[in-house]
């Protein structure tokens, strides 16, 4: 059961730009969380403070609207970023730290001593100074169950109030990644929050996971963004736990597709039709008995409707198009449609959407259809 109390918390300002060769601007950091906050998003990690330069001057832009969202600054896993993003007016903090063997090794030369002491005293630090405190678990799906269960007795104990379960890589499946929250909540009370990471495709499927087995925070970026194959989707997440699991988050859903396109280009990356929830097929129907069933009643083929999220119904007059489509395109126009003239018409339009390789046009569709009255005519 998803716990009544998720929260959705949105990294895109971080997680996503660190997808390789995405760089925000300042006035592009800002529109894109003015219009979070619009969105209705109340928790965002905005960036890295630890970086310097325009980035700190953005983030002290961006703590301006403290009072309307939480913001999360995140840091590394040492005291001069912890004290110095606190010091800036941060009153949520993360602390990225690694528990699998190799990433111990391999990326901060550690071991699990070091990690158990560096733990502590950043979060008493932290504490002491009255911030909330988040700190990772990075590379879960690497760390062996017992060691993340004494782990998250340590970090709770010295007074974290959020463990992040960050699968690094993306290698854990929706069953073990909720084995691994699920065993935290066996050993402490402590919140913790999803971070999938897309590699295998499951970053939806794993959160939800993670959140059916208790967790109460989980990461989205807008569009799937992120390191490598990105993070859970902001918009999935949303209408997935709206209309699966009974959870509405307060989203307004409705700015989503304005959302997902300003994102879209201000990384460079168009959005892919088949994007689910924003993308510009979701809601497109060119089968002609889907177009049938969906003229009749629009529940047929959709499971929620256009105008929820941002988007818009398209009857596509294609290859795969029936008469129904091109009789209701047809009259829509004002055109008076004839039976035996309609059933030629079609064959026409799948010649033409062939031969053109893309769909039709409604300009085209009535074209073809006077061309064919006007050779009728001329035959009589």
């Amino acid at each position: 059961m998803i716990r009544r109390d998720v929260i959705l918390e949105d990294t895109t300002l971080r997680d996503g730009e660190q997808a390789p060769g995405v760089a925000f601007s300042k006035a592009t950091k800002l529109k894109i969380l003015d219009k979070l906050i619009a969105t209705g998003v109340k928790w965002v990690e905005p960036g890295i403070p630890a970086m310097g330069g325009e980035e700190l001057d953005t983030l002290h832009a961006m703590l301006e609207r403290k009072d309307e969202v939480k913001l999360i600054g995140w840091n590394r896993g040492i005291m001069e970023d912890v004290a110095a993003t606190i010091d800036m007016g941060f009153e949520a903090i993360h602390i990225g730290l690694p528990t699998s063997s190799i990433h111990l090794k391999e990326s901060v030369g550690k071991d699990r001593t070091w990690l158990f002491q560096r733990a502590a005293e950043l979060i008493k630090y932290a504490k002491d100074r009255g911030v909330f405190v988040s700190i990772s678990a990075e590379d879960v799906g690497r760390t062996e169950i017992i060691f993340l269960q004494e782990y998250a007795i340590a970090v709770s104990e010295a007074g974290a109030d959020r463990l992040r379960l960050s699968d690094t890589i993306g290698i854990l499946s929706p069953e073990e990644y909720w084995r691994r929250v699920e065993a935290v909540a066996q050993v402490s009370a402590i919140d913790t929050q999803c971070h999938c990471h897309n590699d295998f495709g499951l970053a939806v499927a794993n959160t939800l996971a993670g959140l059916r087995a208790g967790a109460r925070y989980f990461h989205v970026c807008v569009n799937s963004m992120g390191e490598r194959a990105g993070m859970p989707d902001l918009a999935q997440m949303t209408l997935a736990l709206k209309h699966l699991y009974g959870r509405d988050l307060g989203i307004r859903t409705e700015h989503l597709k304005e959302l997902a396109e300003m994102v879209a280009q201000a990384s460079h990356q168009p959005l892919p039709a088949w994007q689910p929830v924003v993308g510009d097929n979701v809601f497109a129907h060119e089968s002609g008995i889907h177009v049938k069933g969906m003229l009749n009643d629009t529940n047929t083929f959709e499971p929620f409707r256009p105008e929820e999220v941002g988007n818009v119904r398209r009857y596509v007059i294609g290859k795969h198009s029936g008469r129904a489509t091109l009789r209701s395109v047809l009259e829509d126009r004002g055109i008076d449609v004839e039976d035996d003239r309609l059933a030629r018409c079609l064959t026409e339009v799948r010649a033409a959407a062939i031969n053109q390789g893309a769909a039709l046009s409604p300009d085209q569709l009535c074209d073809l259809y006077k061309d064919l009255s006007r050779t009728a005519e001329v035959v009589q």
